[in-house]
């Protein structure tokens, strides 16, 4: 694929106490022809995330048309699997819309431990309430740490999962980091879901220069699925992008790259990360975050060509 870059969107409104960095995992939705609103997550001075919007132009996504709004949810209550905060993932619409999110929890021995919840709007997105106080993705024998970074689907009936686990850490230079594949799971509900993943690419340490796999994106395109995915390598200390096709959503061939890579110098030099595409206006754009997990904020790329 080629993409072309068409550059910084939006960043955080530092005037907001609950926005005073990031805008981390953007996650598009398509509202109408004209309009496109895309859902991040913005921290506050302690680090903790909450969930926002902000409305763009969908025949020219560099173009705001309705300022960020925030928080849609708070974060968990003390001791809840998200007291530290809620990055919200995927959007699945219906008679309520429906956001995945990441609970993210504090740790002693553990740095910190990232399980998956669900939360619904009655009112359009513009505010969500928890499906449950506890995740739908809660720690297992087999995913002991880390249940998180969902992507889903409702496809004929049922409900498809794509999403980041893992139970252990590595030692990259002075940093422990985690370590992470991506597995694929199936729920009747959306609630209920097995306690183990299938795995969707190689398990992570097969390649021993790559580690964790971020936030995936799938997309169905008449007859192939389309996996986008990010990926941490040791020899370069922060996330890329790549790219997979499979003919049903399990079974995957890793083809290459994504094709949009990092820039020479600026907000997204070092990383480029958490791809999200959506169709809009006749065109196909990739939404994504770029240095430190998207503390500046994110841009956007239009695909040219396969």
């Amino acid at each position: 694929m080629r993409w072309k870059k068409l550059g910084f969107v939006f960043g955080p409104d530092t005037t907001q106490g609950w926005s005073k960095t990031h805008a981390m995992v953007p996650t598009p939705l398509l509202l109408d022809e004209r309009t496109l609103r895309v859902y991040f997550t913005a921290c506050d001075a302690d680090g903790r995330g909450r969930p926002g919007f902000v409305e763009l132009d969908a025949r020219d996504p560099r173009r705001i048309v309705r300022d960020a709004v925030g928080p849609l949810m708070d974060v968990g209550e003390p001791g809840a699997f998200d007291q530290d905060g809620v990055l919200a993932c995927s959007l699945v619409p219906g008679d309520a819309l429906r956001v995945y999110y990441v609970g993210f929890e504090r740790g002693t021995s553990a740095r910190y431990r990232l399980m998956t919840g669900l939360a619904e709007s009655s009112d359009g997105g513009e505010t969500f309430v928890r499906v449950r106080h506890t995740p739908v993705l809660d720690r297992t024998d087999a995913e002991r740490l880390f249940r998180g970074g969902p992507f889903a689907l409702r496809e004929e009936g049922r409900h498809r999962l794509w999403y980041a686990a893992g139970s252990g850490w590595t030692r990259v230079g002075e940093r422990d980091l985690p370590v992470y594949e991506l597995r694929y799971a199936e729920s009747a509900d959306g609630i209920s879901w097995p306690a183990e993943g299938a795995p969707v690419l190689q398990e992570a340490g097969a390649d021993p220069d790559e580690h964790g796999f971020g936030r995936p994106w799938v997309v169905r395109d008449a007859d192939v699925y389309r996996l986008f995915f990010s990926v941490r390598r040791k020899s370069l200390g922060a996330y890329r992008l790549g790219y997979a096709e499979s003919p049903d959503g399990r079974r995957w061939r890793r083809r290459h790259d994504l094709g949009l890579d990092v820039s020479a110098d600026g907000w997204d030099s070092e990383a480029v990360t958490y791809a999200a595409i959506v169709d809009a206006g006749g065109s196909r754009y990739c939404f994504y975050n770029g240095n430190g997990f998207g503390r500046a904020g994110f841009g956007v790329a239009v695909l040219e060509s396969e």
